[in-house]
């Protein structure tokens, strides 16, 4: 448990709308960012909406979910780099979250992410390494603890974050996710659980 209580089961669903990648195809100039969709009590998040090979397979995937882009309530950037905030605008009426404020229309309400309910089941939390202002989102669901985070690039690795900011606080963010996620979506690739990966 985090000091933030994270519960082992909540009312979220989650659902990732695109596993992202990083040189698909041995092309190093394709990159794209995992987007994941987290619904709990009529919240409507979509997380680090970036670099898709296709806007129109991304609205698909969201539709066969029974949501459409106006439906959206927030939308969370773990980071900002591009790959993970180009495509926030398909989304006009959400709220935009990310480690030190939230942008609503025209307006900037800072805050400090660490430790916001998004919803019941939803928390942001302050896991810095990749980028000194990562942040993850946690939901908890019936079925585990989920973890959007740019921690991890995918379930293959890199075993040390090449772009890394701060390779010890990467560690220290990695630790406190993997003391209570039972399921973690990385920046670039699928879902995975902790004690499933080689």
């Amino acid at each position: 448990m985090t000091a933030y209580e994270i519960p082992a089961t909540g009312s979220a669903e989650v659902h990732v709308l695109h596993n992202g990648y990083v040189g698909l195809d041995g092309d190093d100039e394709r990159v794209s960012g995992t987007v994941t969709l987290i619904i709990d009590s009529g919240t409507v998040i979509v997380v680090d909406p970036g670099m898709v090979a296709s806007r129109e397979a991304l609205l698909a995937s969201l539709a066969s979910h029974g949501t459409g882009p106006a439906d959206v309530t927030d939308v969370v950037f773990s980071h900002h780099h591009p790959d993970h905030t180009v495509n926030a605008a398909l989304f006009p009426a959400a709220r935009i979250n990310d480690h030190w404020a939230v942008y609503e229309a025209d307006r900037w309400i800072g805050r400090d992410a660490d430790g916001v309910l998004l919803a019941p089941s939803v928390r942001l939390l302050r896991t810095p390494g990749h980028t000194n202002e990562d942040i993850s989102t946690v939901a908890s669901t019936q079925d585990g603890v989920y973890a959007c985070t740019h921690a991890w690039w995918s379930a293959e690795g890199p075993a040390e974050d090449p772009l890394a900011t701060d390779a010890a606080a990467l560690v220290a963010s990695r630790e406190l996710l993997l003391s209570f996620a039972t399921v973690i979506i990385p920046g670039h690739g699928a879902p995975f659980r902790p004690g499933a990966r080689g």
